[in-house]
């Protein structure tokens, strides 16, 4: 009986690993729906494109802490934010893949309108293929992509730690405004 519930529970992790592997229906990588599966580094130097504007009286100032409702990567929602940035910008979604290979990333959030390459003034609209100067995530930087959506709002950098344990992340990019709520 024991050796039979054992090869049982070996064989129902087998089936549930199967599972929920992050593809989506066409075998393309869906960021959004992968449960924070780690596909690159959450910490960056902190640099910051030279034409980035800090935002005016941003909602949430430098030096203040807000609670994270974003899921974009694992250990985010309910994480404790320390807000180590403020920039007013145009935020995109994009899908792309990556530049040194491997599967399609589709709805990666974030990219900010100073991290494409050659960008145009204005804001890019759905739909629009550009070529990316962000590096935040392995395989990137020079990878072309399609702005999936577009919003003109305040973007953050972040510190955290991941509310799945593990190292603290610094400088995280990026968290919108709406994916932070006041601490109560």
């Amino acid at each position: 009986m024991k050796k039979q519930m054992i090869i049982f529970g070996i064989a129902a992790a087998l089936v549930l690993s199967g599972c929920g592997n992050g593809n989506g229906s066409n075998g393309e990588k869906v960021e959004e729906n992968m449960g924070g599966m780690d596909h690159g580094s959450h910490s960056s130097s902190g640099e910051v494109p030279e034409t980035l504007e800090a935002a005016n009286n941003p909602l949430y100032p430098v030096g203040s802490q807000a609670l994270m409702t974003s899921d974009h990567m694992a250990g985010m929602n309910g994480a404790e934010a320390t807000i180590v940035g403020a920039y007013a910008t145009t935020v995109y979604a994009v899908s792309y893949t990556p530049a040194s290979g491997g599967e399609r990333v589709t709805n990666h959030k974030w990219v900010i309108h100073e991290e494409i390459k050659n960008r145009s003034n204005d804001p890019y609209k759905p739909g629009a293929e550009v070529v990316l100067e962000a590096d935040h995530m392995n395989g990137m930087k020079d990878a072309i992509a399609i702005i999936d959506t577009a919003e003109q709002t305040t973007v953050y950098m972040v510190d955290y730690v991941p509310t799945t344990g593990g190292e603290k992340v610094t400088n995280h990019k990026w968290v919108t405004e709406s994916e932070l709520k006041a601490k109560k």
